[in-house]
């Protein structure tokens, strides 16, 4: 990264220090992963350059052939990982794929039934303040107050009730296996349209570690920098019949030029998704989480619904004598970043929060499996413990700075080589 130096030493300091940070703490936030070296190349190369409004073979510049390809590519593998009769790549993020399959499937009037976004839905599903919730009437589902999991009973009924034109199954924050089966039922009976927002479980879909929503959906909307370890965007899988609608709600009716280079690296992460050992490293993800749950468990946390069966879970900290924010400090002080969240039924507000999301994909990428689970539950544990003990904390601190150096995040790859050789800095 000579050049960016020569140019802007001021952001070249900044990626300097990003790169220490993501080395030497770890990185436990849900919605997190790390790239492979091949998806940064991608993503960072002259395709950047390129406008190409519009589709492959029909696009409003000339010089696309590349491109074009490039695209088709990402098509192709998308179609071939989720089985999907149709994919756009260019969506910028899983909002906006969220955003073009509204406009496609509805109009103001019309009536839309997601999660609540705090029992671990997401703002697109109908939150109040987003768009979702803003230009159509939105009505939500919750968990059981007891059990904290879905009950499609009650979802159903809320269905006939309400009858919703769109019902959105996905959550945000959502720890057990969702029946896409169910929905699939309950729209069905309702007349309604399903879309899935699989956005934080699609890695664990394309690696059969979680049912597939392909079959039952209308539509499938997603992000590809999640479980599936990509860059950062989305994209939309649907069925045929929908394909026209779906892109020209993308392009123009919502977006102007491709992110080409983001396109290039989302066909790179379809086809390191389709490679062999992947579903391997899904089914590591899984069990990491239920590892370090477990971990928890035992230390006498409660984790909501009492486990995993995906890439994370939350952690109630009532019975703890710390909030989620102040515990999300807490853990970042030390070297290890999670998020404050509401739990279901939460008495908090969303600022305080009573609990924390934690999430094992960014671990597992880095190679990590059981034993460091539980040793991180361990740190985790000490920390919160003692959250105000500046010698607990430094002592926590030096042994998962210690503990990330066994677990590079890019081994062998020359890229972060010169930010690092110089030592954790001080400029700022």
């Amino acid at each position: 990264m000579d050049s960016l130096k020569q140019v802007d030493r001021e952001i070249w300091q900044a990626i300097k220090e990003e790169v220490e940070r993501q080395q030497c703490h770890l990185e436990l936030i849900a919605s997190e992963n790390y790239c492979t070296p091949a998806v940064l190349e991608a993503q960072g190369s002259v395709l950047t350059n390129k406008y190409a409004e519009g589709y492959p073979n029909k696009r409003y510049y000339s010089g696309c052939d590349n491109v074009d390809v490039v695209e088709r590519l990402a098509i192709e593998r998308a179609k071939k990982l989720f089985g999907a009769e149709h994919v756009n790549v260019q969506p910028h993020s899983g909002s906006q794929a969220n955003m073009a399959v509204y406009f496609a499937a509805l109009t103001p009037e019309h009536r839309v039934l997601g999660m609540d976004i705090t029992h671990g839905g997401h703002l697109t599903h109908g939150f109040s303040k987003n768009f979702s919730g803003q230009i159509y009437e939105a009505a939500t589902y919750g968990v059981d107050r007891d059990t904290k999991l879905l009950d499609y009973e009650v979802i159903m009924e809320k269905a006939r009730s309400f009858q919703p034109d769109l019902i959105i199954a996905g959550a945000s924050a959502y720890s057990r296996a969702i029946d896409f089966s169910k929905f699939g039922e309950i729209a069905e009976e309702v007349g309604a349209l399903l879309m899935v927002d699989m956005a934080h479980i699609a890695g664990l879909i394309a690696g059969k570690q979680h049912p597939d929503p392909v079959p039952y959906a209308d539509f499938v909307t997603s992000t590809n920098h999640k479980t599936l370890g990509g860059p950062r965007g989305g994209f939309i899988l649907c069925k045929a019949k929908y394909a026209a609608k779906i892109d020209q709600k993308v392009f123009p009716g919502m977006q102007g030029g491709p992110l080409m280079h983001i396109i290039a690296a989302k066909a790179v992460s379809f086809k390191e998704a389709l490679s062999d050992g992947f579903c391997e490293r899904q089914r590591q993800t899984v069990a990491n989480a239920r590892a370090m749950a477990q971990g928890l468990i035992n230390r006498g946390y409660d984790v909501i619904t009492g486990g995993t069966d995906n890439h994370l879970f939350l952690l109630d900290l009532t019975n703890k004598d710390i909030n989620g924010r102040d515990a999300q400090e807490c853990l970042a002080g030390v070297g290890i970043y999670v998020n404050k969240n509401l739990i279901p039924f939460d008495e908090r507000g969303a600022f305080d929060t009573s609990g924390i999301r934690i999430g094992s994909a960014a671990a597992t990428t880095r190679g990590m499996k059981e034993q460091e689970m539980d040793c991180i539950a361990g740190w985790i544990d000490r920390a919160i413990s003692s959250p105000w003990d500046e010698e607990v904390k430094k002592a926590v601190q030096k042994e998962v700075t210690d503990f990330c150096a066994a677990f590079p995040v890019y081994q062998n790859v020359t890229m972060p080589g010169p930010l690092l050789e110089e030592g954790p800095s001080t400029e700022k």
